[in-house]
């Protein structure tokens, strides 16, 4: 198994910031790999998942080559790795991947050839690649991480906002049914006016029709004037249904009109309500960017 001996410590990032993101620390370090310490490169990635993590460091380590990434113990090591970016010749890996609490700690000893390893002792230049290639690797979990947490808020806002949206189309909705329902109830009002009028008339014609009609002596005359007064009274009731209808539609719009009258205000309140969730929440998605902006910036 492994164990650490400390050596060099190097910060690459001082945080400061409102959010939780916090530094990639770097170190010049040493693991046991096998009976034996080799001299390594290690860092702690905040935040970060070891499944996923430990997914993409194998992933990077196997790119170019044929060779596997394998695990005993613990203990990992990819045989002639390509990593262009530390060397054009084919090398050794040896790493470990632990959990630190609220961080994950990788640790890589480069093998150029047998027995020699990447270390500031034996050379700045391969040094100083082989550190960048570890950083940029935990720079980017942290990058996707911070990506991640970022895109679940931009989602939260999204929501919010197709609620409010929704809320906003009812009172539109609720809004339109007034004026429409208003519309109904002036137009039906002037139709009533204008068949209680003809009711009106009707009724007086069918009082005037009949008293003639009970006057009339027996005949076709007085046939043919009953089937006149049964095609009126036919018209009355008509027409009487047709009030009836009018009538109705009114109710019908006013009952609509107060209904929608009582629920705007309550509509009201809950938009406003996600208005100041939008609010907190496009709060929360400004300083998830800010995170992964300084997240990007690190150097």
């Amino acid at each position: 198994m492994k164990t650490i001996s400390l050596a060099v410590v190097f910060i690459f990032i001082s945080c400061a910031g409102t959010l939780a993101q916090k530094p990639i620390i770097m170190s010049e370090d040493s693991i046991k790999i096998g009976n034996g310490m080799l001299p390594a490169i290690s860092v702690l990635i905040p935040e970060v998942q070891y499944d996923k993590t430990l997914k993409n460091w194998t992933k990077l380590l196997e790119t170019g080559t044929k060779s596997k990434l394998m695990t005993e113990h613990s203990e990992m090591s990819i045989l002639g790795a390509i990593i262009k970016s530390i060397t054009p010749n084919a090398i050794n890996v040896y790493s470990v991947l632990s959990d630190r609490d609220s961080a994950l700690y990788l640790a890589a000893a480069f093998e150029l050839k047998k027995d020699v390893y990447i270390a500031r002792s034996t050379g700045e230049a391969d040094f100083s690649k082989a550190k960048d290639f570890v950083f940029e690797f935990a720079k980017g979990q942290y990058v996707d991480l911070a990506s991640d947490q970022l895109k679940a808020e931009e989602n939260k806002l999204k929501d919010l906002e197709k609620e409010l949206g929704s809320l906003q189309r009812d009172q539109s909705g609720m809004e339109k049914s007034i004026r429409k329902n208003n519309r109904t109830i002036e137009n039906e009002r002037d139709r009533l006016v204008e068949l209680n009028t003809q009711l009106t008339t009707l009724t007086q014609r069918i009082a005037d029709e009949r008293i003639q009609y009970t006057t009339m002596e027996e005949g076709l005359t007085k046939d043919e004037k009953e089937k006149a007064l049964k095609v009126l009274e036919k018209d009355r009731k008509k027409l009487t249904k047709t009030i009836a209808s009018s009538e109705k539609k009114i109710s019908k719009a006013e009952g609509a009109i107060k209904k929608a009258n009582n629920d705007i205000p309550r509509n009201d309140r809950i938009q406003e309500k996600y208005n100041e969730e939008i609010r907190a929440q496009e709060t929360v998605v400004q300083r998830f960017t800010d995170k992964l902006n300084r997240i990007k910036g690190y150097k």
